[in-house]
């Protein structure tokens, strides 16, 4: 084993926390190449896709690497922005605003972001905290549901970069957090605030990413977590079972996923007669191509087709304040004991101890 090449190192320097933000992938661009060079890597992942890889990677290569990357890059291209992809986007954003929401509660640490397929990624983003210093790093997956198909892969990234390093940072993982009350919180103020906007709808659709079913029943607790997070978010909102349901989205290929399938459910509740569907995609923290193509533009199409009037796809969390908050609690919880205040500022914990002395003497007086 060769590893990768140490900076020196340096006695008595103070420790430093970095917090990483890791998201699935993106292509580079909304093009074919870019496109096939990301779904390589992603559909290579045998954590995605479990067949044996003598049978699967002559398939991968020799028929999907050369059919789908063109429609999907026509999909990329129809919700690319100026800046880039919406996914990157929202995931640089988020990291720039928990960054600015540690700092405001005295935390000096730095926040990074990457992406477990496509880049920036995880090893150039480990390499960047480490080199800035950071000898204890938290790993906090963008993913609130926990799956071996999505966090399990991101520790396999992390092990994958560990096992190149002479000196290992600590390091701390985030698992999961799809019942995190800052969490469930976040999402049901993105929905009432959709609701201040536009008005409610006659039913709400949460459509969760779907994996093969098979994973279930091997033991994945990812369907129950999303049944725990719906069941938590329908409760917060005030409604009752007949006024929400819950859906799996982004099935692919011919095995049986997650049921009920979103694009079905779409179809169904439009022929029971529900005239006006909003839906959210709760288990995901930012737009992307899952939600803004294939939510608010196929879904939209699959509804009214069925006879449905009024479609709105409410937007995933983004940038709200209340997410980056749920992102600062968990953050701190995750690093508590690690050295993250500032030393010319007091702690909360001083903070409340210097308020309850102020409070005695005042009693005393």
């Amino acid at each position: 084993m060769r590893y990768a090449t140490e900076p020196a190192h340096r006695h008595g320097h103070a420790p430093r926390v970095g917090v990483l933000l890791v998201n699935l992938g993106t292509p580079d661009a909304p093009q074919t190449d870019a496109v096939r060079r990301y779904l390589a890597e992603f559909l290579s992942d045998p954590r995605v896709v479990e067949i044996p890889r003598a049978i699967w990677l002559p398939i991968l290569h020799g028929i999907i690497l050369r059919v789908r990357p063109a429609k999907s890059a026509a999909k990329y291209a129809s919700v690319w922005t100026q800046e880039g992809s919406p996914l990157a986007v929202w995931t640089r954003k988020q990291a720039t605003l928990l960054q600015g929401y540690l700092g405001e509660r005295g935390e000096q640490v730095v926040v990074s972001w990457a992406m477990r397929y496509g880049q920036p990624s995880m090893a150039a983003a480990l390499d960047q905290l480490k080199a800035q210093g950071c000898d204890r790093i938290l790993v906090l997956p963008m993913y609130p549901q926990y799956s071996g198909t999505t966090t399990a892969s991101v520790w396999d990234g992390l092990s994958a970069w560990c096992a190149t390093q002479r000196n290992l940072p600590e390091i701390r993982f985030v698992r999961q957090h799809h019942d995190e009350p800052a969490y469930i919180d976040a999402l049901a103020e993105r929905v009432q605030d959709f609701w201040q906007r536009e008005g409610r709808g006659d039913h709400l659709l949460l459509s969760f990413h779907g994996v093969p079913e098979r994973t279930l029943h091997l033991g994945d607790p990812y369907h129950c977590q999303c049944l725990k997070t719906g069941r938590l978010l329908r409760e917060r909102l005030g409604l009752t079972a007949d006024q929400m349901s819950l859906s799996f989205q982004s099935r692919f290929g011919k095995a049986k996923w997650l049921e009920p399938y979103t694009e079905a459910t779409l179809k169904a509740l439009a022929k029971r007669g529900i005239k006006h569907l909003q839906v959210f995609c709760p288990g995901f923290p930012a737009d992307c191509l899952e939600t803004l193509e294939e939510i608010a533009i196929e879904g939209r199409h699959d509804f009214l087709q069925a006879g449905g009037q009024r479609y709105e796809h409410i937007p995933c969390l983004n940038d709200h304040p209340a997410w980056i908050r749920a992102l600062v609690d968990i953050v701190q919880r995750h690093t508590a004991g690690w050295p993250t205040t500032r030393e010319d500022q007091p702690r909360p914990a001083d903070l409340e101890s210097q308020r309850l002395r102020a409070l005695a003497l005042g009693a005393q007086a």
